[in-house]
């Protein structure tokens, strides 16, 4: 019985990645084909493994925590410990994000009131210019 192999084209048109992403990832340790002369020749492992980097990264992980956490996988083995590490990383990488979300509505409504504080101010010194500003104003009836 023979094995499925993947060359750098099939695995770079099945993830939509560049040939160089994949290369990237092998001279980080993280990919290691077979070689038959010039040839990269992947296994389905290598397939897998590629896969999950590329999870990590949709996920917004490091390419370390990424390793960290594949390297913890052992075939045969319940694998609890690389779930649980999974498990934080992915609360780690949400409770971020959330505080990035907060901070940006923070930011837009420091935003909103900075525009209005300039807008009357203009509206006091040039009518005008205040008129033409208020119309792209989001939020204002023109």
């Amino acid at each position: 019985m023979t094995t499925k192999t993947y060359s750098i084209t099939d695995l770079s048109r099945e993830f939509d990645v560049t040939t160089r992403a994949i290369r990237f990832y092998e001279d980080k340790g993280m990919l290691t084909p077979e070689r038959r002369g010039q040839t990269r020749i992947y296994t389905p492992a290598d397939r897998t493994k590629l896969k999950l980097i590329l999870r990590g990264k949709r996920l917004g992980l490091t390419l370390d925590e990424s390793r960290d956490i594949i390297d913890m996988y052992n075939p045969g083995k319940s694998n609890a410990d690389q779930l649980e590490k999974l498990v934080l990383k992915i609360r780690e990488r949400r409770d971020y994000l959330q505080q990035q979300m907060h901070d940006l509505e923070v930011m837009m409504v420091d935003l909103q009131s900075s525009e209005r504080s300039c807008l009357e101010a203009l509206g006091k010194i040039d009518p005008q210019a205040y008129e033409s500003l208020r119309e792209d104003t989001p939020g204002t009836d023109a």
